[in-house]
């Protein structure tokens, strides 16, 4: 057996960057961005009336002056209507450009208004503006014309999406999602519409990868092949030549039915290991067809299956689809445990918790309890796994402990 360290080295060694392709922006959400973006023009590009009010001089309110001929109307998305009078103000509303004459907006909420016998409007403000620029948001004030905004490497979240479609990209440079294979092998699996005999268990990992892989930015077609040596070396050779990585769900550990090392051995998968000196996901395979995918053989327990892939399979689809520079760090945050565990096997455990605010209100992570690795619904309580390091067998409450967080 092999480190977890040493397992997600080699899991490393194995990135290679995505080739990247041009898509419309409404369809980057989620994908890596694989080139600059830089602003075209000032943030915001005018100067921005950031209040419903008036706009006037700030001068005429400095030299006493508090009621104003309402000159004009002016709304968002209007050209700037220019006031001639300095005694004069003008209407105006919410996103609009400032008329350059004008320097000070004041909300309605502070002024008040009454018609002439004549139909003239007037406003009197009722509260003064303290300087000049008052609820305006400045030309450039955000950022600046050539400004870099998005660099390559910047996952496309709504936020980011907005930006890009701010300065005009209306096509955007990602990363091409990575292709995954995502199997499940065992004579004991049924699809999930079907029902069950007593000695059977429907196709629940399989489903759970996809998911996962999906969220990860993967574009992921699901497969299943019983515990069958021959349908094994007949299915597998076309889903390692046609996909980025395969991921496997059982047949990996020691029994007599679990073919896949060797299998994947005979079509030239080069193993570069096999079980690492962890619980849950121990009997953990994993290797690389020269040419071809990346193979993560996952142990058919749910429990192993969900970890290990939170643990190397999604730092690796992140990797895949970074330039360098912009790669995720590896090295996860840290929680702090709410209660002493105590865990005495010399390995690393991976430990479910659920991260929340305890009553003085810390975020804390409490252990979760769970009835081994098959126990899937012990997912369902927790919102991520500690790593407990080898070499350490009582963790007191308050240790500060890497966390992999895959909820919320």
């Amino acid at each position: 057996m092999i480190s977890v360290e040493e397992a997600t080295r080699l899991v490393q060694s194995t990135v290679q960057l995505l080739p990247p392709e041009r898509v419309e922006l409404a369809q980057a959400a989620g994908r890596i961005l694989r080139e600059d973006l830089y602003a075209d023009r000032d943030f915001p590009p005018f100067n921005r009336v950031a209040m419903d009010g008036i706009a006037l001089r700030f001068a005429a309110l400095a030299a006493g002056q508090r009621e104003f001929r309402i000159a004009d109307v002016q709304f968002a998305g209007q050209p700037p209507a220019e006031v001639g009078d300095p005694g004069a103000a003008l209407e105006i509303m919410t996103g609009a450009m400032l008329p350059a004459s004008l320097d000070t907006v004041i909300r309605y909420e502070d002024v008040a208004f009454r018609t002439d016998e004549a139909g003239q409007r007037w406003a009197t403000v009722q509260v003064a503006a303290p300087k000049p620029g008052h609820n305006i948001h400045a030309q450039a004030a955000d950022r600046r014309q050539g400004d870099l905004l998005l660099p390559s490497g910047t996952l496309l979240e709504p936020a980011e999406l907005a930006v890009a479609a701010t300065v005009g990209a209306a096509t955007v440079l990602v990363s091409r999602p990575p292709r995954v294979a995502v199997v499940s092998t065992g004579n004991e699996l049924v699809p999930i519409a079907a029902q069950p005999a007593p000695h059977q268990i429907r196709r629940s990992n399989a489903l759970m990868l996809q998911a996962a892989a999906a969220a990860a930015g993967a574009l992921v077609e699901a497969f299943h092949f019983d515990d069958d040596p021959a349908a094994l070396r007949l299915g597998l050779p076309a889903l390692l030549a046609g996909y980025d990585a395969v991921v496997l769900s059982g047949g990996v550990s020691m029994g007599k039915a679990d073919f896949l090392p060797q299998v994947l051995r005979e079509l030239g998968v080069e193993q570069l290991f096999h079980e690492v000196r962890q619980r849950p996901g121990k009997p953990f395979w994993f290797g690389q067809l020269a040419g071809g995918a990346v193979v993560f053989a996952l142990p058919g327990n749910p429990v192993s299956t969900f970890v290990n892939f939170f643990r190397y399979v999604k730092p690796w689809l992140r990797a895949i689809q970074q330039p360098a520079g912009m790669r995720p760090v590896e090295v996860p945050p840290v929680a702090v445990l709410a209660e002493d565990v105590e865990f005495k096997p010399a390995i690393t455990h991976f430990l479910l918790v659920e991260q929340r605010l305890n009553a003085q209100g810390s975020l804390q992570a409490f252990p979760v309890r769970a009835g081994g690795s098959g126990d899937l619904s012990s997912l369902l309580a927790a919102n991520a796994f500690l790593e407990l390091p080898a070499e350490t067998a009582f963790f007191p409450a308050g240790s500060l402990l890497p966390v992999w967080r895959f909820r919320g």
